[in-house]
Order: C-alpha cells, then structure tokens, then sequence
C-alpha cells in the first residue's frame, strides 16, 4: 500500500512564474508573505516575483534575512514578521533555505510551538497557512515534498520535519528562474536532485508511483547536469534538471530518502556544507556499500542514467555506475571533506556524533543495507579523503 501525496497546483514551464496570481486566485489567497534571502533581493529576482504580483493588483510583505541552513532563530525571526503581516498565505522564494523556512512558518502559523517538537519522528500533517513553493534552483525539489530541514544553533543538529503541514499548496516550476545560475551552485544542487531519484528508487519505502518518478528525473539530470554546468545559458539542459529535480522531489516525498541523506544532514550542521555538496561527497561510498543488497535497483538506476545497457547484467551495470559517480564528481569539481578545508582532527572528533544523528533521523532505516553506527563512522571515515 502506497500513500501518495503531491501538491494540489503545479505550473511546470519557461514562464510559469506569469502564472502565479492565477494559482494564488484559484486557493483563495491575495495577501501573500514571501521568505527570500538577500542575493534574491540583490539580483533583482524578488522584484520580478513583485512586479507579477503587483501587475495582478496583489500586494506582498517581504522577508529576506533567510540564511543557508535555516536556523532556529531565524525561523522565529521570520515567524514574529509573519504574525505583523496579517498575510493569508506564505510564498517561498529561492533555493531549498528560503522554501524550508517558508514551510516551517507556515504551519507554526496556525499551531504555535517550539520549532524543536516538529522534529522527526513527530509527524505535522494539521494544515498551517496555505504554502507557495517557488523554487530558483534545480536541485531540492522542496517545491513537492512534504519535508522541511532546521538547524538547531544549540545542538549543532539539522532537524527533518515531516508531514503534510509541509506540503506545499502550489508549486510553481519555472526553469528560467535558474537561467545563468553559477557552476558551483548548478553542480551541487544538481547532485543532490540525482541523490533523491536514486535514493528514492532504492527505499525500502519505494513504490509504483515514486518509481516512475525517481526513473524519470534519473533519465532527465544524468545527460544534462554536465551541460547546465559548462553552458548555463543551456535552455534545454536547464529545463530537464528543473523538472528532473521537481520529479525526484515528489518521487523522495512519496517514497523516502536514505543513508546518503541521513550521514549528508551532520556534515551540513557541522560544518556548514551546502547540502548537494555533502551528499556529492557521500554517494559514490555509501552507494557502493549499499549495492549488495539491492544489485537489480542499482541496476536500474545505471540504465536510467544511460551508463549502462538495456542488455547488461546487474553486476556490470552497478559497476558502471560507481565509475559514473566517480567520474561525475570529478568533472564537476567536487572536493572532499579534507580538500574542502575540513580539519581532520575535528572531523573525527565529531564522527561518533554525526552517526548517531544520521541514525536518529531515521533515513538510514530506509536504506537497502541498514547500518549500523560502526559501519556508519566507517564511511564517514573513508569519504574524508
């Protein structure tokens, strides 16, 4: 039995943004609180998404002070601008941060609490206020996904929040809104999107649907994330990571994500990683300890991505897609926790705690080969380089 769960309004395509106050009229909605950040202030980006807004006669309150990670305090700075703004609906704007913290403030709109009693395994399904995901990077695919992340400044601790309070209402998929978006930021939210697909496809939560999804948005990034990373004015290689992410978000939200996500959520909290970065560090190690255990999964995920044939065996399939991992990681640059700058002394000092957080997350219980915490401080171990 699969429970499958997706925003109720999607706009896919160049231009959808135009499409906003329609959407925002068919939910009965006009006063809307938008959560950016300062670059989408700076870049001239929350002007366009006013100047639509405006256009349609609709006026907004705007809060910028979203951070990489979002953090308890600012989650509670934006809750107490949210509460002044007597707005009916709260639109996130930018990369994962933005969306994160839009969710997080929606639903504590309604049902005031510490942002602490929303971590998992508590489950948030009581509709806050109505949420707007307009996502500007290919990459978390939050616009789909019933999960929100906050970083708890006293404990160091990236918390995941589920439930439906955190489904976005409306999800608008615009892929010009990424148009010309650096390499670096390409690449690691490229990475992360590709995680989700294969993630998804090998939970142990994994079915029909999140399947045709997670296949989907493995057939659209493999072939194009070098592309928007070399040419980031690539319209159609941008277009396929836009909606390969959006699909490996509803496949991630309908299925699960894993050991890639659950070790990748510490190494943020520590050490300030952008999210696709740790888990680019993480994947082609925690994939090749996980293969064994699901071998024809991998498999598929390798003839997905067009690195094997429809023909090759799983073993020779799983093989090409360790090198293709290796490979990608290579040509997009990504470093290793240790040619990231990362003290070795520190790392390992906090090694045990970072397994025991992923550990607690749950996600690596969706894994096909559950590990345990030695396991766990082994590849952390291995990724350091």
């Amino acid at each position: 039995m699969a429970a499958i769960n997706l925003p109720r309004i999607i706009r896919v395509g160049g231009g959808a943004l135009a499409e906003l106050p329609g959407a925002m009229a068919q939910c009965g909605v006009a006063r809307p609180f938008i959560v950016t950040d300062g670059f989408m202030v700076s870049s001239g980006m929350v002007a366009s998404l006013l100047a639509v807004l405006d256009d349609a006669g609709i006026k907004a309150v705007v809060f910028a002070e979203t951070v990489p990670d979002p953090t308890v305090a600012v989650v509670e700075a934006a809750l107490e601008a949210l509460r002044a703004a007597d707005s009916d609906c709260v639109i996130g704007f930018g990369g994962g941060s933005p969306i994160d913290t839009a969710k997080a403030i929606a639903a504590l709109a309604v049902e005031p609490r510490p942002v602490q009693a929303m971590k998992a395994p508590a489950t948030t399904d009581v509709p806050g206020l109505p949420i707007i995901a307009v996502p500007t990077t290919a990459g978390t695919g939050s616009e789909a996904t019933r999960f929100t992340i906050v970083t708890d400044e006293a404990s160091s601790e990236k918390m995941l929040c589920a439930g439906l309070a955190f489904l976005p209402t409306v999800a608008i998929v615009d892929y010009e809104l990424t148009m010309g978006k650096p390499a670096r930021l390409t690449a690691d939210t490229g990475i992360d999107s590709l995680t989700h697909a294969i993630e998804a496809y090998v939970s142990k939560k994994a079915n029909a649907f999140s399947d045709a999804m997670a296949i989907s948005a493995m057939k659209l990034i493999a072939p194009n994330i070098r592309t928007a990373c070399t040419e980031p004015g690539n319209r159609a290689a941008r277009e396929a990571m836009m909606v390969g992410a959006h699909h490996a978000g509803i496949a991630f939200s309908n299925a699960s994500v894993a050991l890639v996500h659950g070790m990748s959520r510490p190494v943020g909290a520590f050490f300030h990683v952008p999210h696709g970065l740790s888990n680019a560090m993480l994947l082609p190690a925690v994939t090749a300890f996980s293969a064994p255990a699901a071998l024809s999964r991998y498999a598929d995920c390798a003839r997905a991505m067009g690195v094997a044939g429809a023909e090759e065996g799983d073993q020779s399939a799983v093989a090409r897609l360790l090198e293709e991992l290796a490979a990608l990681n290579a040509d997009l640059s990504v470093p290793t926790p240790r040619s990231h700058g990362i003290s070795e002394a520190r790392w390992f000092e906090v090694v045990p705690e970072m397994a025991r957080q992923a550990l607690a997350s749950g996600s690596p219980g969706n894994n096909p080969r559950v590990p345990e915490a030695a396991e766990i401080e082994r590849l952390y171990a291995e990724v350091f380089g």
